[in-house]
């Protein structure tokens, strides 16, 4: 390793610590919902009502805690990676969450039950807000619910900041993640 050869044992003992430390961190970031299990079934409430579907299209609870140091606000981000549309299918996009948001109540979506200064924007349903799950009959489809930690207080998004856009800003600004898929079929 080249880091042997220049700085010795001593900085392999460093780049291991930061490793080891990083991981003990990403371990302890952990998103849950009472309205799933990793892995389960998405109940009908969170199934969009349109497109052939018939739901509740109500948003899920979300908890989250471990959250890394350094976290100044969150985003949160559901995303089906099995639609048929060669990107995937974004059904909700909250931006802007303070740091001290630790979950969202069921029905959260749609302002004022979000944190005061949290944005949500147009899913890929073409409406703001929570687009429940609807794949095409007989296909099942995972649902990833993500929340980042940024290391900014807001990502400053134009107001009509597409999805893609959204994720550059978050990819740029996350310090860690956690995640938890449901899936869902008709």
């Amino acid at each position: 390793m080249l880091l042997t050869r220049i700085f010795g044992r001593a900085a392999q003992a460093v780049l291991l610590a930061t490793t080891l430390g990083a991981a003990a961190q990403a371990q302890d970031f952990k998103l849950t919902s009472p309205a799933f299990a990793e892995g389960a079934k998405l109940s009908t409430d969170q199934v969009f009502k349109g497109f052939g579907c018939e739901g509740g299209n109500l948003s899920p609870a979300l908890s989250w805690s471990g959250a890394p140091k350094g976290t100044k606000s969150f985003a949160l981000t559901a995303y089906d990676p099995d639609a048929p549309t060669g990107s995937g299918w974004w059904h909700w996009n909250v931006v802007d969450l303070p740091a001290d948001t630790t979950a969202l109540k069921a029905g959260a979506s749609g302002q004022p039950a979000l944190p005061k200064g949290a944005v949500e924007l147009r899913n890929d349903y073409g409406v703001t807000g929570f687009g429940g799950a609807c794949p095409p009959p007989g296909e099942v489809h995972r649902y990833i619910f993500t929340i980042h930690a940024l290391d900014v207080e807001k990502l400053d998004l134009p107001k009509d900041a597409s999805n893609a856009l959204a994720g550059f800003m978050i990819g740029a600004h996350q310090i860690g993640a956690a995640k938890i898929t449901a899936v869902y079929n008709r």
